[in-house]
């Protein structure tokens, strides 16, 4: 996947692919390998690809997005059913597609584009996503799946179960184009959520297989077990349980009044379907969490320059940097359900001074006791958390080297919340290990997990404590540091007394990565399930046999040929064994930090907002 290329909408993508012949779709994956390779120039709206000396693709992409194949072509002499096409389509990020009311040739934005992006009409006025009732109803009323969504759900369960099937490593482009095609159909079907969650999926084993710096497998399989998960239930619910799992194309913006926001930090975003720029967060004077962004198409060049463009709210001439350090009077502000701050042509916004962390109202954000700081995360609230921490130094784990703390007796794993190197993340992090007893106040998100962990995204100046540092964009200095800092090697940790939970999750992470085969090859006779019994984890144990039972069940036909492998069979014990560590991983990390809260519903990894 190439960040040069203009986001394709996914129906683009499908429609290319379904056109190949079955010659040129077995070409397809070393068609975009060269296509990659090649130079890419940008013209306006256009975007050129020189595949050679005599032939060119461009994509059209007015708005910033190619959303029909019309927009792509190609010079050569088999256009318009050539190779060249399909294979710009599959190289170039993934586009949401556009809702049905938009304009064409423009896509919305928003912080997670994958994610079903929140965006908000000029005049400011709500819109929802317009699905209607269903087509039938339950005996006693209630509202159940139209047979169209039926279908496209099952369409999604099949394409991503294929996907699971071969795994990322073996997911090529032909595969990633059904599941777009499925992705699309369940968007004309009204299921946004699973039409989302496909395209999660899609971006995600792109970014695996092209290595991208920013690739996590643990985000791929929480996007797989969310787009299974989905598609698995929806056919058969019913009421408030159907609504959420449809989800919603737009979030509603309501009025909020006037508000009086003090800035905390910025972020910088940077995904891995081709969006980036910078998120800013700021707090009222109760605590509230509110953002101010700016996402649309781009690199890390982007993702780093955003902060210094101006916020996009009002009159206001502040960048994100700036308000990140200062304050905002917001009046007829409209704000979603997950705290942004609309933009429409009714609100206005004027400069006012900030708040130090340790003043308030900033400082009640720290007031609150970290575990029910977690509590509230797991129970779907903001995932941030503002710490008060003492640094430890440098300790290697399983996953890498991370800063240890010391968080009111918990000790606390550090770690970058993004691994690209065009973030200062990891250079910041180096640095502060050498602060080690420093005490220090920071915001992090939780990283739930059997052991206190969290990605850090900002902190106090370790020098000056009213200044801070946002780790992704400001680069510290060996001067910054306390007098005498040494940075030390990292120490060996020993390993924590934990439930082994790591033998079923090791598998359902092999599997997303190499497939079914991964996981046929030694079958059930490693003894991991028997293991897992004995130290009381039985359905672990139960979940992990039957998972490696369904990936070597093939079947042979009277000539003793393997017959097709039931894929939805594996699909399903992946699911179910993805869904039960996922639960549990939560409930370890509650008692991990000695939250209280109850244990949440089997997860949702990439809720759609």
């Amino acid at each position: 996947m190439s960040p040069d290329l203009p986001p394709v909408v996914p129906s683009v993508t499908a429609e290319l692919v379904a056109a190949l012949s079955p010659r040129l779709r077995k070409r397809l994956d070393a068609g975009v390998t060269k296509l990659l390779a090649r130079p890419v120039t940008r013209d306006g709206d256009s975007v050129r690809i020189a595949v050679d000396d005599d032939t060119d693709v461009v994509l059209h992409a007015p708005g910033g997005t190619v959303t029909g194949a019309d927009a792509i072509h190609c010079g050569c002499l088999l256009a318009p059913d050539c190779l060249h096409r399909a294979a710009a389509a599959s190289a170039a990020p993934v586009a949401d597609d556009p809702p049905a009311d938009a304009p064409a040739g423009t896509t919305p934005t928003g912080d997670e584009p994958t994610a079903a992006p929140e965006t908000e009409p000029a005049d400011g006025t709500a819109q929802t996503d317009g699905t209607g009732p269903a087509d039938g109803t339950a005996p006693a009323g209630i509202e159940t799946a139209t047979d169209a969504q039926r279908v496209a759900a099952r369409a999604v369960f099949d394409a991503a179960g294929a996907v699971l099937e071969a795994g990322a490593d073996g997911a090529g482009a032909v595969l990633q184009a059904e599941l777009l095609h499925a992705a699309h159909t369940a968007r004309l079907a009204g299921l946004p959520r699973a039409s989302a969650a496909a395209v999660s999926v899609v971006t995600g084993v792109r970014a695996a297989r092209s290595a991208d710096p920013g690739h996590r497998l643990a985000d791929l399989t929480g996007a797989l077990a969310e787009a299974l998960g989905v598609a698995h239930r929806l056919p058969d619910a019913t009421g408030d349980d159907l609504t959420g799992l449809r989800g919603t194309v737009r979030q509603p913006y309501r009025p909020d009044g006037s508000l009086r926001l003090y800035g905390l930090f910025t972020e910088p975003v940077l995904t891995a379907t081709g969006y980036a720029g910078a998120v800013t967060w700021t707090a009222d004077a109760d605590g509230r969490l509110y953002t101010v962004s700016d996402v649309a198409p781009g690199g890390p060049a982007r993702a780093t320059g955003a902060a210094d463009r101006a916020v996009r709210i009002g009159d206001t001439s502040l960048t994100h940097r700036e308000l990140s350090r200062a304050g905002l009077a917001v009046s007829g502000a409209t704000v979603s359900p997950t705290g942004r701050l609309g933009a429409g042509a009714g609100v206005r916004a004027v400069r006012a001074a900030g708040a130090s962390w340790h003043a308030e109202p900033l400082d009640r954000l720290w007031s609150v006791p970290a575990a029910d700081q977690v509590a509230r995360a797991l129970d779907g609230g903001p995932d941030l958390l503002f710490l008060d921490v003492t640094l430890a130094g440098t300790v290697r784990g399983t996953t890498g080297d991370c800063l240890l703390a010391d968080c009111a007796g918990v000790p606390l794993r550090l770690v970058t919340a993004h691994d690209d190197p065009s973030l200062p993340y990891r250079d910041n992090l180096r640095l502060l290990a050498a602060a080690r007893g420093s005490r220090l106040r920071i915001v992090a998100r939780l990283a739930p997990g059997p052991l206190p962990r969290v990605l850090l995204l900002a902190t106090e100046h370790p020098t000056d404590p009213t200044a801070r540092v946002d780790l992704g964009l400001d680069r510290l200095q060996h001067a910054d540091l306390p007098a005498g800092a040494v940075a030390s090697p990292a120490a060996d940790v020993p390993a924590a007394d934990e439930p082994p939970l790591h033998l079923l999750r090791r598998r359902v992470h092999q599997a997303v990565s190499g497939g079914r085969r991964v996981l046929a090859l030694g079958g059930g006779a490693s003894g991991d399930g028997a293991r897992l019994r004995r130290l009381g984890l039985g359905t672990a144990g139960d979940l992990l046999d039957d998972l490696h039972a369904a990936a070597a069940d093939r079947s042979r036909d009277s000539f003793g040929r393997l017959l097709p492998a039931d894929t939805a069979r594996f699909a399903r014990s992946w699911l179910a064994a993805a869904l039960y560590t996922d639960t549990v991983e939560r409930s370890l990390c509650a008692g991990a930090w000695a939250a209280t809260a109850e244990a949440p519903a089997p997860a949702r990894p990439t809720e759609v907002a």
